[in-house]
């Protein structure tokens, strides 16, 4: 396991669904840019109710950083061209969203207001 910080953007929309013990969770797709210009989609999913309420509100093409705990693979499709493969725990959760009502509830402590 290795503990990761990827940022990419949200590719499609991320799905609520629920395990056979009860529990919920969400998983989604997120598409990270690498240092040579190639994509690599990484497959997230949440089982913290907050991280994942977050998640499930973003939408196809929505920024996004989350940490957690990662696991690289390798997959060979049909064509036998070796692929990464990431899957990833998300732990938490950065999104312009939460950027945004951070700012707003820093600007309101520091006038005095309420955030």
């Amino acid at each position: 396991m290795i503990d990761a910080l990827i940022g990419g953007k949200v590719s499609g929309t991320p799905a609520k669904r629920t395990g056979p013990s009860g529990k919920p969770f969400v998983v989604a797709k997120v598409r990270t840019p690498t240092g040579q210009g190639e994509t690599i989609f990484i497959n997230v999913i949440c089982f913290d109710e907050a991280v994942g309420d977050a998640l499930a509100a973003l939408g196809d093409g929505d920024s996004v950083a989350l940490s957690g705990a990662m696991t690289p693979k390798v997959w060979t499709p049909a064509n036998g061209e070796p692929r990464v493969v990431v899957d990833l725990i998300a732990h938490s959760i950065t999104s312009s969203y939460h950027i945004q009502r951070k700012r707003q509830a820093a600007q309101a402590h520091n006038s005095g207001g309420q955030a």
